[in-house]
């Protein structure tokens, strides 16, 4: 067993800010996750990921890490509107595309320079009512 902090809500939509720590842990099994170096969570808000199989209200488990590759699931921080969001990212030149997983909602484009990614996602969790 192994605790992991949740330090506040990204968005699944339109970029927001990180939000004020939620100062909470999660415990967790090592079964869900083997290497538990560099691990956070943090709480979805909207629904830009649904296809993704990310909903309003889950958890992403994250890895701190600053790359990843194309197509993979990622918070990232927007630099000049000092703002994270939950996206598939794609470095496509001198340009990176946040790419959402719901079909209503259209890509963002921003300069790579503009783009810090934050962490990879490695798992969801999700409470059942």
């Amino acid at each position: 067993v192994f605790s992991v902090p949740l330090l506040g809500t990204i968005a699944a939509g339109e970029p927001i800010d990180f939000g004020d720590p939620l100062y909470e842990a999660l415990t967790l099994t090592s079964d869900i996750v083997r290497q538990q170096e560099g691990l956070y969570a943090l709480r979805v808000k909207g629904d830009s990921m649904i296809d993704a199989l990310i909903n309003d209200g889950d958890i992403v488990l994250m890895r701190h890490q600053e790359r990843v590759e194309n197509g993979e699931l990622a918070a990232v921080w927007i630099k000049d509107q000092e703002e994270t969001t939950l996206k598939r990212f794609y470095l496509e030149g001198s340009q990176v595309r946040l790419q959402p997983a719901n079909p209503a909602m259209q890509a963002m484009h921003y300069p790579a320079k503009n783009v810090r990614v934050m962490g990879k996602v490695v798992c969801v969790i999700r409470q059942l009512n």
